[in-house]
């Protein structure tokens, strides 16, 4: 059986990256980039679906872990009869080819250590061909080849289909392994010293983390999570993935599993935010570009999400042969949900460029025209009915916060042309629409007697997107329905404490059997409404609160289960980290939010 989902801890290379447990083994790795099929795929299954274990041969679990200081590199101590042993894992940022190198260093006495190497290419379902080679082993399936070596050099066997090595390790001997996959059909690449590896991989982390500028009550959370961002960063194009993962549950056995291994509008303006207060210019610049790329074309073939390159075909498809994790079928990769309508993006779009110019980057001469022609296409379509934020699989509804972004795109578009009046537009179209969606939305979406904005028009049901009214500008924190909404939406979705982001089991909005855990980000967006209407205290309470929900090393997942109490979705959660960013910033005074 897998670990829990907090049981893991993240590696990577700015390309790609796994997950390490806590018993040493590594359940997930895609390669070589964070979309590709996986060689170790036993987080949704097995063993048999791959895996590489590196541990005592006394001793399941460690006895501590952490990330060494600011860096994303791994160590894992194990307390045994013989002696204490350290494994350090990391992958480090590639030249060419991908790297997971772990060393075993000997702390105390003598430690009899065990590597066990199970390879399974395109989701564990295809074993390569294994052979020597110049001291190490090679495995070779189709397009994929992956060459293990150790340094020094350690003798390997076979056995039931895996590569084992057996080792004893003494205080002060280090051993380290190194696993590099290529194209099959290319050389061999360059030999990487693991050691010079492990030098150059600290340096490398520690001189970027340096340059966060947030120093606050909360900064080690904060760059915890900053960090985290960086990892999920496919470095080559700038586009950020919500999760390394895909169809880790919103609720254990059930069929809310999804592929979160691609870049989402919706998180635009909030990760801009996060970066740029947070004192990574160049970061949010190569988003705003990812972004800009990824969206042009024509307006109407605009996509809720792209590949982390900017791919636009997603294609979802069930992998039947994988049993999910802890039985949570099916295991999907691809996502459906980029054929959606969704209306909120352009919103989001229109803001992210809105910031990103207010916050001195440099301006694309282009992206103004795109600008125009994505308002042009929304002037159309703000009327119509869409799968809204939470990407529903029901029947498309008149969802309040589609409604409220698309009244954000027609702000940012009229205050863009105030601020610079050489740039062309229809400003008096755009005010005249940001003024009947805004009069829409009152009417429309407000519930008068019970004082709240509900999830969509003519509905009883609530939407923690509504929270995010003021931090947009759409209302100020003062006005009695903000006020009201935040209360209702405190009070009817309370999960224990935290948020749910509707409520899946009312009125089949979302289509889908089954419930889930509270929506970790729209629990953070609580505390920012929670600060914002001037009730700073019980904000502070729950983004503490939210802090414990943090693994032994300060990782988030898309959700928390308070019955349980354990992490539920995919991970780690790029959107959950960007809120814990957000609110630390906003209750230190230091949001860069212009709306």
């Amino acid at each position: 059986m897998p670990g829990r989902i907090e049981d893991y801890a993240l590696i990577g290379d700015l390309q790609t990256a796994a997950l390490v447990c806590r018993d040493g083994s590594i359940d997930w790795l895609c390669l070589p980039r964070f979309d590709s099929g996986a060689c170790f795929a036993a987080l949704l299954g097995d063993e048999s679906n791959g895996r590489w274990r590196l541990a005592p041969l006394e001793g399941t679990e460690c006895r501590t872990r952490s990330y060494r200081g600011d860096t994303l590199v791994l160590d894992t101590v194990w307390e045994t009869p013989t002696g204490t042993v350290k494994v350090t894992d990391f992958m480090p940022q590639r030249d060419r080819a991908p790297d997971v190198i772990r060393i075993v260093e000997g702390i105390s006495g003598e430690v009899p250590v065990r590597s066990e190497l199970a390879l399974r290419f395109d989701y564990g379902s295809v074993m390569p061909w294994m052979r020597r080679a110049d001291h190490h082993r090679v495995a070779v399936a189709g397009p994929d080849a992956v060459w293990l070596r150790t340094e020094p050099p350690l003798p390997m066997y076979g056995k039931d289909m895996r590569t084992y090595s057996d080792f004893t390790v003494a205080a002060g001997e280090r051993v380290g392994f190194v696993l590099t996959w290529h194209a099959s059909h290319a050389g061999r690449p360059r030999l990487v010293d693991p050691f010079t590896a492990l030098e150059q991989s600290l340096e490398d982390w520690e001189k970027w983390s340096a340059r966060c500028s947030y120093d606050g009550p909360y900064r080690s959370a904060v760059l915890r999570s900053m960090i985290t961002l960086k990892a999920l960063t496919y470095a080559p194009t700038g586009g950020i993935a919500a999760a390394a993962t895909t169809s880790l549950p919103e609720e254990i056995g059930g069929v809310r599993n999804w592929d979160y291994r691609f870049c989402w509008l919706r998180d635009a303006a909030l990760t801009l935010n996060a970066l740029v207060a947070g004192g990574f210019l160049s970061e949010a610049q190569a988003w705003r570009d990812w972004l800009l790329r990824a969206v042009a074309g024509d307006p109407a073939d605009l996509q809720i999400m792209y590949g982390i390159s900017g791919e636009r075909r997603l294609t979802e498809y069930e992998v039947p042969w994988l049993k999910g994790y802890a039985g949570s079928a099916p295991v999907r990769v691809g996502n459906a949900a980029a054929g959606q309508l969704q209306l909120d993006v352009y919103g989001e779009v229109l803001d992210s460029l809105f910031l990103a110019r207010t916050s001195g980057m440099r301006d694309e001469p282009h992206a103004w025209n795109l600008q125009r022609m994505l308002m042009e296409f929304l002037e159309t379509k703000w009327r119509e009915p869409d799968e809204g934020l939470w990407e529903v699989r029901g029947p498309r509804r008149h969802f309040v916060h589609s409604k409220v972004m698309a009244w954000v795109a027609a702000d940012r578009a009229v205050r863009t042309v105030e601020a610079r009046p050489q740039l062309r537009g229809d400003v008096d179209l755009w005010r005249s629409m940001r003024a009947q969606v805004h009069a829409e939305v009152c009417e429309k979406g407000y519930d008068a007697a019970r004082n709240t904005f509900t999830q969509s028009y003519g509905s009883a049901e609530l939407d923690a997107a509504t929270l995010l009214i003021p931090q947009v500008g759409f209302l100020p924190a003062t006005d009695r329905r903000v006020v009201g909404t935040v209360e209702a939406v405190r009070r009817e979705l309370d999960h224990g404490g935290f948020v749910r982001r509707y409520s899946p089991e009312a009125g089949g909005v979302d289509g889908l059997p089954g419930s889930e855990g509270a929506f970790l980000a729209c629990s953070f967006w609580l505390a920012d409404a929670l600060h914002a209407t001037g009730r700073t205290g019980e904000a502070t309470d729950l983004f503490e609160r939210l802090l414990t929900v943090r693994n032994d090393v300060g990782l988030l997942a898309e959700e928390w289960d308070p019955v349980a109490g354990r992490q539920l979705g995919n991970y780690p959660q790029a959107f959950s980290h960007v809120g814990l960013i957000n609110t630390a910033l906003a209750l230190s005074g230091r949001d860069g939010r212009t709306g």
